[in-house]
């Protein structure tokens, strides 16, 4: 959903062009077949085309005749090159294809390849390593900042494991990727560390050395792999653009009411907005206010006057883009809460105009502050500062509902907390799960006040009725799916995005029914959006780990 008024004019010509190519009444850029000697005609084979200079990859999915096309508007005139994923496949001979005013034709031979890990996805390995689930539980503590394949492709034994690996994996913020890591706090490390995380570390170090590959070179499991796309989920297209620097981790993408991207940049100090008409990506940068702390930003909301508000993470800071003057306003928090593990990651501003106030968490010790903005004041609660000791918790989001009570998620428990406005009471509400831990994560408040939640370690999405107090839920597939956000449109229809196994779930709500889309290449999917004021509606996500935001437009 955007915020802001909706573009009429684009949602019409939108609507009739895809209702066209859905019925193949669309002129076409590019058609082939795509084929292999052990299947014949392959579905759910992903092209891609990319014309040389370009910063747009536009991707389509052959259907079940093994059949292909990109639409004219999609490929401007040029040298493009041909791109393909299919699991276990690989494109016979170099891929390029000149496009002019004419349609081009071009068939596509695949090949099996002589590397099938390189092709995995992290749900992939998830799905092939041996284990239980409390062990393959632990490789969801890797994934946020790189892939499986560097795990299972090491060499090192269980000692190398303790000594070395996972001491210095433990020293890395989250934010931290391969080409741009960041350390934690000398102080904050140190107090991590001693006998008891030691132990921790040489149960998973144990684990570790019987998945990767060791002295032997090779892996004692077979590789196993998800099913292509079939059906609904090869009826789409795919547009992403890059970003000017492979260090740019877009978290947070969300569209304004001109069309206009904007993504918060998850290691860097910068606000993002990218034009998609034009594929120009413009940076804002944003001062460093705790300098030798980690820098980047997490959560990116709007208000309803269209301000950006962004969580500053171990910068300590709530900021404010106006996007008229591009101006940003910034508040601290009070000194006392500004430790060194203070860690604001979500601002939530979404129901600021029922009393001026901005909802925002402290990762750092468990907090839910609320800004006054007209007096710059900050309150704090701290739910379970009366828990038992050793009992861990974890406030991830805080979603605001219409009265601007907030609603908050335990990321490390099952449970969905709530602090009324008005009186400063906290309620907790327990999700029915088997599991003690089925980590909800990120969400959003919908017209209704129905609170829509990501079970992380749960394989589900979820739906608490605020003003019944009652929940429900739906899996997403396959198993290790890790679901991080989830977004529901105006059909009624929920969004979501596996952190895992690179694929969109779109999720009927009144049927169960759901499609899967697989995404172009392996990223990292975080906070999902979608736009509904196109027709169909137009999702968006941020490729975390691969510099560029993908939007998906679903033919039906």
């Amino acid at each position: 959903m955007r915020f802001g008024t909706h573009s009429i004019v684009a949602t019409a010509v939108l609507s009739v062009a895809l209702a066209a190519y859905s019925t193949g009444a669309v002129a076409q850029a590019l058609a082939g077949k795509v084929s292999s000697a052990e299947e014949g005609a392959m579905e759910g084979v992903l092209i891609s085309a990319k014309r040389a200079g370009a910063t747009v990859t536009i991707t389509v999915v052959s259907d079940k005749e093994g059949r292909y096309a990109f639409p004219a508007a999609k490929l401007e005139p040029g040298r493009h090159s041909i791109r393909i994923r299919a699991v276990g496949y690989d494109l016979e001979g170099p891929g390029a294809v000149d496009i002019t005013a004419q349609p081009a034709a071009l068939d596509l031979r695949l090949k099996r390849t002589s590397d099938l890990a390189a092709q995995l996805s992290n749900g992939e390995w998830m799905a092939s390593v041996p284990g239980t689930d409390a062990q393959k539980g632990q490789l969801l503590n890797c994934v946020g900042c790189h892939t499986l394949e560097r795990v299972v492709r090491s060499q090192y034994d269980a000692d190398t494991f303790t000594k070395t690996i996972l001491p210095r994996m433990q020293g890395y913020v989250n934010q931290s990727i391969p080409q741009h890591p960041q350390l934690r706090k000398a102080e904050r490390l140190m107090e991590e560390r001693g006998d008891q995380r030691v132990q921790v570390y040489r149960s998973t170090a144990e684990y570790l050395a019987t998945i990767n590959r060791g002295p032997a070179q090779k892996w004692s499991y077979e590789l196993k792999t998800l099913p292509r796309p079939s059906g609904r989920a090869t009826r789409v297209v795919y547009t992403e653009y890059d970003l000017p620097r492979e260090t740019i981790s877009p978290h947070d993408v969300i569209v304004d009411s001109e069309g206009i991207a904007w993504y918060s940049s998850f290691g860097e100090q910068n606000l993002g907005r990218l034009d998609p008409k034009t594929g120009e990506v413009t940076e804002f940068p944003i001062d460093v206010h705790k300098p030798g702390f980690p820098t980047g930003l997490l959560g990116l909301r709007a208000d309803r006057a269209g301000n950006l508000w962004l969580g500053n993470m171990y910068q300590a800071t709530i900021l404010k883009f106006d996007r008229k003057t591009t101006k940003f306003t910034t508040w601290k928090l009070p000194p006392e809460r500004n430790i060194d593990a203070a860690q604001v990651n979500m601002v939530s501003p979404q129901a600021m105009h029922v009393d001026g106030k901005v909802w925002t968490q402290n990762n750092g010790f468990a907090g839910v502050h609320r800004l006054d903005v007209a007096t710059g004041k900050i309150e704090t609660w701290e739910p379970f500062k009366s828990a038992p000791k050793g009992e861990p918790h974890n406030i991830y989001d805080v979603i605001p509902d219409s009265q601007n009570n907030v609603w908050f998620t335990d990321f490390r428990w099952r449970h969905i907390g709530r602090i009324d406005a008005k009186t400063g009471e906290v309620k907790m509400f327990e999700i029915p799960a088997a599991a003690k831990v089925v980590a909800p994560r990120r969400g959003m408040m919908d017209a209704k006040d129905r609170l829509w939640f990501a079970q992380y370690r749960g394989d589900k999405i979820a739906m608490l009725d605020t003003r019944t107090g009652e929940f429900k839920g739906w899996t997403i597939s396959p198993r290790w799916s890790s679901p991080y956000d989830v977004v529901i449109d105006r059909n009624e229809e929920a969004w979501t995005g596996s952190m895992i196994t690179d694929q969109v779930t779109r999720l009927d709500t009144r049927t169960g029914q759901s499609v899967d889309y697989l995404l172009p290449r392996t990223t990292n999917i975080r906070r999902v959006f979608v736009d509904d004021s196109t027709t169909p509606v137009t999702f968006w996500v941020g490729s975390n780990h691969g510099a560029s935001i993908v939007k998906l437009e679903p033919l039906d």
